[in-house]
């Protein structure tokens, strides 16, 4: 629908109109032979009628639409077998900027609302909004071609393809909203793009990298809630809950990918994931070389956020006051406001600091700020600490 109108929001307008009518349809009737090409006949002819009644000239997307009959499916030199990995590469389009391709691309395919990718973005949800019309705008102005690209062409849209795979799964291993802190179905399908875009490309070593903070990530699922649901911190955690065949294969592929040149991003994240991994006890976790990896993340990937996981990081191999000075310096430049993490580990540094007052003023503003149940039943819980310190 975009490939044929150009037009971002009017194609995903009419597709939903189509899914609507065949949820209406196909309970009275049977599903169709080829649902996917009722579905686009039904899209294509809404949005014609839409382009009629608007008097807009749609003699050139007649031509179009007739060119492209629903039944002959599209020339695909790709070599991509999966749809969704296919339509991952189609979306992330090099005409736009990085960011536009995996905002448009997480809106569009992974179901993302507009508010989960501006917090993934760490900017407000208008922000993000306006971001994405302007990349729609561009779309149509420019006629920028969606089409399937020919393999040849893959590697320059890797790298917003991987992007788009790291903020889903974490969506999905640390929700944003709502009740539930993992959405198990997001990571579950990351890590399945994950695998399939290694097999695509096994020389790779960053979609190698992921795969393997994915896996590693993901192997401490079971074990980041409590039966009520409560949010347990990783030094709390029952480590015979994590999942050891995850483990086990994240760690051999961050081991091949480790051999493949100086790491990139993805590749240090694996290894921070592995050193928790590891750790068969919370005193046994190397917070020395953690520390020393989020530094060289950050040379990479300069990043309030990334520096936050450094002072985390420092503050368990230093001390509290160390890591204490690190996160004072990001709250002073101002590059996370309304972060509740910030407050959150600045509460704890504080708390272990035994600064009980000001522990308790930044519990209450991460409690303000926090989104989803589990975080705050945690923050109200350490705030009850926090309150009975001597």
């Amino acid at each position: 629908m975009i490939r044929s109108f150009g037009d971002w929001d009017l194609a995903e307008e009419c597709a939903q109109d189509a899914f609507e009518r065949a949820l209406q349809r196909w309970r009275l009737d049977r599903i169709p032979e080829r649902p996917g090409a009722w579905l686009t006949t039904v899209a294509r002819n809404r949005a014609l009628d839409r382009l009629r009644r608007a008097n807009t000239e749609v003699a050139k997307y007649e031509e179009v639409v007739m060119a492209s009959p629903v039944d002959k499916p599209e020339r695909d030199d790709s070599g991509v077998a999966d749809d969704r990995l296919r339509l991952l590469f189609t979306c992330c389009h090099p005409a736009l900027s990085l960011e536009a391709q995996v905002a448009l691309t997480l809106r569009t395919l992974a179901g993302l609302t507009t508010a989960e990718i501006g917090r993934a973005f760490l900017v407000p949800e208008q922000t993000m909004a306006k971001r994405l019309l302007r990349a729609k705008s561009k779309i149509r102005n420019a006629a920028i071609p969606y089409r399937v690209p020919a393999g040849h062409l893959l590697p320059e849209r890797t790298v917003a393809v991987l992007g788009v795979l790291y903020l889903l799964f974490n969506e999905g291993y640390s929700a944003t909203s709502g009740v539930e802190v993992v959405r198990a179905d997001l990571c579950a399908e990351a890590i399945r793009l994950g695998r399939l875009l290694v097999e695509l490309m096994p020389d790779e070593p960053e979609a190698l990298g992921l795969l393997a903070l994915m896996l590693l990530q993901d192997a401490r699922r079971a074990a980041r809630v409590d039966d009520d649901g409560a949010l347990v911190p990783l030094e709390e955690q029952d480590r015979k809950r994590w999942d050891k065949a995850s483990i086990a294969e994240g760690s051999s592929i961050l081991d091949a990918a480790l051999r493949q040149g100086r790491p990139g991003p993805y590749r240090i994240q694996a290894a921070i994931a592995a050193c928790h991994a590891s750790a068969a006890t919370p005193a046994d976790t190397d917070w020395i070389e953690i520390s020393l990896l989020y530094e060289r993340l950050a040379q990479l990937v300069p990043s309030p956020v990334v520096e936050l996981n450094r002072a985390v990081a420092v503050a368990m191999a230093q001390g509290p006051e160390a890591g204490l000075v690190i996160v004072d310096r990001i709250a002073a430049s101002g590059g996370l406001p309304g972060y509740h993490l910030l407050a959150a580990t600045r509460a704890d540094l504080l708390r272990r600091l035994k600064r009980r007052g000001e522990a308790a003023t930044a519990y209450e503003q991460a409690l303000g700020l926090a989104r989803t149940d589990a975080e705050r039943s945690y923050l109200r819980r350490r705030l009850a600490e926090a309150a009975r310190l001597p």
